[in-house]
């Protein structure tokens, strides 16, 4: 079997856009995190001095929630108000009245194509929508993962309403995982664009996924640190894989495969279209770009997982995986949480969220069963959303 070259392994280990730092796991517990802790008591101080100001946090709810600035009389119902009990009580009234608006629907749609980075057809949108009319309906987050109809609904953003429908591009059906527009969207080689867009959108993490905290010497530059043994993956040497995942020449590229390749393949299985075939339907980058092998992967003796000890062997398996997997939950309520605060996205530009600053919203997520509507509203009624800095030229300034 010839070797592949340095520029097409460079090529295959570069996709899934790898950080290697096993100090941070991307939910803010690194040296970078911006929770507003960093700096000891005077942060502390700060924090503390923070003052109520439902109105400030009108404005900014009702621009999220309805699209629009608050009406006069929406301002002054709270403004009006004899004390802070009473203002906390017209402005939670109000936040539960914007979420009953069809606006809110168009609002909700609108943060899933930007959360999914797709939209604007037919099929792209179905996406968008089926977790818009989860968010509109108070359904749980985990039928992202686990729904098994009714998977491909429609948007009216005239009228904020959702139609449902069955996704027809064929194969198993498990909520978002199975989604065609999504399959055709993040189609590419070996599909592990696929891979790299249900981690990075639903954990909340780039790869490596896994990392172990005794890393292994492999013989390469830096040590291994998956959790999965080295030759639990494929290469020329180990079971006939046509593409080196064991590379250690410039980066080891099983610190990212260990975990992509036992995931990959469950998603290998749709074509461009995103329609599903009984066959593996991804290119490799092989010359002549030949359609990629379960031994490309995975030698003989390996199966497909969610995790390691998490097996999963189809995509619904995944998708039950996926939902018991409290990083997901934790990353669906910090995705909230920012885009209350007005943050970018977590993964792209590192606006990590600490497990302290959501722990009491994690927990009401979950003790409700992950309802969508009860999270947003936790939220937007949270302490730390409806309190801002009043002192003059302080760190944070006239911001929650």
């Amino acid at each position: 079997m010839k070797r592949i070259s340095a520029l097409l392994l460079a090529a295959a280990c570069a996709v899934p856009a790898c950080s290697s730092d096993p100090g941070d796991n991307g939910m803010g517990s690194g040296s970078g995190s911006n929770n507003g802790s960093g700096s000891g008591d005077e942060w502390d101080q700060q924090l503390s001095a923070r003052e109520l100001d439902y109105n400030a946090a009108l404005r900014i709810a009702a621009l999220r929630l309805t699209g629009a600035l608050p009406t006069m009389a929406e301002i002054n119902e709270i403004a009006t108000a004899p004390d802070d009990a009473g203002k906390k009580t017209a402005y939670e009234a109000r936040i539960a009245e914007y979420m009953g608006r069809p606006t809110f629907s168009t609002q909700m749609f609108l943060f899933w194509r930007d959360t999914f980075k797709m939209g604007e057809t037919a099929m792209l949108d179905t996406a968008p929508a089926f977790a818009a009319r989860l968010s509109v309906n108070n359904g749980s987050y985990m039928d992202m993962f686990t729904a098994g109809s009714d998977n491909c609904p429609t948007f009216d953003m005239g009228t904020g309403t959702f139609t449902s429908a069955e996704c027809t591009n064929g194969g198993p059906k498990a909520g978002l995982l199975t989604n065609p527009g999504i399959q055709a969207h993040y189609f590419g080689n070996l599909a592990f664009r696929r891979s790299r867009f249900y981690q990075e959108t639903f954990v909340c993490t780039k790869f490596p996924a896994e990392i172990s905290a005794t890393p292994t010497d492999v013989g390469g530059a830096a040590p291994y640190t998956g959790v999965w043994p080295f030759d639990s993956i494929a290469s020329p040497t180990n079971g006939g894989g046509r593409i080196n995942f064991q590379d250690t020449s410039a980066v080891i590229c099983a610190n990212c495969h260990s975990t992509l390749n036992h995931l990959t393949p469950l998603f290998a299985y749709y074509d461009d279209q995103g329609v599903y075939k009984q066959a593996i339907s991804v290119p490799t980058p092989l010359d002549g770009a030949p359609l990629a092998k379960m031994s490309d992967y995975l030698p003989d003796g390996q199966q497909t997982a969610w995790r390691q000890g998490v097996p999963a062997t189809d995509l619904p398996a995944l998708g039950t995986a996926m939902a018991a997997d409290p990083a997901v939950a934790e990353c669906g309520v910090a995705r909230m949480w920012n885009w209350a605060m007005g943050k970018t996205d977590i993964v792209d530009t590192l606006q990590e969220v600490p497990h302290e600053t959501i722990a009491a919203q994690i927990d009401a997520f979950t003790a409700s069963g992950y309802k969508m509507k009860d999270l947003i509203y936790g939220v937007f009624t949270a302490d730390d959303f409806v309190k801002f800095s009043k002192a003059p030229g302080a760190p944070g300034t006239g911001t929650n």
